[in-house]
């Protein structure tokens, strides 16, 4: 039972699930919405300047029937003619054509944002599929679509029977008006039929817009399995980050090997720990380069031995060093004085080693604070 309800998709989508879905194209749409805003828009344009484009098609189709008998016969003016009619009548309508394009585009903008997929250009194959056709035709969204179109003719027919019948006066009245203000009371009549509508399709689009946004979001819900899945990849395959650590500390640690040798003095403890050191006039203070416990204490007094680093057993300091200072920073002011003797230890042995005399005594009792020295034994 626990491993169905981990496949039932009833979690709310992610944000990557929706923006995979917006790269691939998929966004709510609601053509309600669009043939809403579009018939909005033609009805206000026509509002606006229905005068003004009745005379400039007027026009146009006067200027258009009205020419000289010889530029009937001369077939070099007819497409001069005809390109200067099209252009009249594209300039006429322009603007309509324009009010239309912006409300087409504004609708899908509305639903979704500004979108633009490759992905949803591409060809889908499985479309062709008739089996899945059918299955598409018989299913829950075409049905709901079926429901949705044949309430949305009724309204629309309910409207326009409303219409038809507020209005069959002036439509008769048509009958007996001349032809230029018969024009004008039909397209006024036409004009206040199509705002009707428009009214109407508000009510259809304050019902479809909520439904198209919760029916995009049921589509992209995800399965518990599915929403462990996605947190997994995006925060990585624990086994894959343990590997990635254990292959970053491989590298740190050969990068810390390879200072070694550029120590010069190591100090151990002497078995537990090591910690190299290396300072020159450029620096304010010896920093550690190397420090490890264990089989890399080992290591690290290995390679200062074959590279001739100086050892030095000072377990206090050593587990002083090993606690309180990090690789490649510089040792705390606390212990300043015990590695200052130190160093001078070094100095004092390569010298004897260069020039020999008299063999530097060994540092003893070197001032490590107690607050400092963890106290872990040999």
């Amino acid at each position: 039972m626990a491993d169905d309800s981990d496949l039932e998709k009833t979690e709310p989508a992610s944000p990557r699930r929706l923006e995979q879905a917006r790269e691939e194209g998929q966004v709510p749409q609601s053509r309600e919405l669009s043939a809403f805003l579009v018939l909005m828009a033609g009805s206000g344009a026509l509002w606006v300047t229905g005068s003004w484009l009745a005379g400039r098609i007027g026009g146009a189709v006067s200027r258009g029937l009205t020419f000289a008998r010889e530029a009937a016969f001369d077939e070099a003016r007819l497409p001069a003619l005809f390109l200067e009619q099209a252009w009249a009548a594209l300039a006429s309508i322009g603007p309509l054509l324009l009010f239309l394009v912006v409300a087409a585009l504004a609708g899908p903008f509305a639903m979704g944002g500004l979108n633009f997929s490759s992905k949803a250009l591409a060809p889908d194959w499985t479309r062709l599929d008739p089996l899945k056709g059918f299955g598409r035709m018989f299913s829950m969204h075409s049905v709901g679509e079926l429901v949705k179109g044949v309430m949305k003719a009724g309204l629309v027919g309910l409207v326009v029977a409303w219409v038809i019948v507020h209005e069959q006066e002036q439509v008769f009245a048509l009958i007996g008006q001349p032809l230029e203000s018969g024009l004008h009371a039909l397209g006024r009549t036409i004009l206040f039929s199509t705002l009707v509508i428009v009214a109407a399709m508000a009510l259809i689009v304050a019902l479809d817009v909520p439904f198209q946004l919760w029916q995009y979001h049921k589509k992209l819900r995800m399965s518990k399995e599915e929403v462990r899945k996605e947190m997994k990849e995006m925060e990585g395959d624990p086994q894959l980050k343990a590997r990635i650590r254990s292959q970053q500390r491989e590298i740190a640690r050969r990068r810390m090997m390879a200072a070694v040798p550029t120590a010069q003095v190591v100090v151990t403890n002497p078995t537990h720990f090591a910690v190299a050191l290396a300072y020159d006039e450029k620096m304010p203070a010896p920093r550690v380069v190397a420090k490890g416990r264990g089989v890399i204490a080992q290591r690290i007094r290995e390679i200062a031995q074959a590279h001739d680093v100086p050892l030095l057993e000072a377990p206090p300091l050593a587990r002083a060093l090993y606690a309180h200072t990090d690789l490649d920073q510089t040792i705390p002011p606390a212990l300043f004085c015990a590695v200052a003797e130190v160093m001078a230890y070094v100095y004092q042995l390569n010298a004897w080693l260069a020039r020999g005399g008299r063999a530097p005594q060994l540092p003893a009792d070197l001032p490590v604070p107690a607050e400092l020295d963890p106290g872990v034994s040999e």
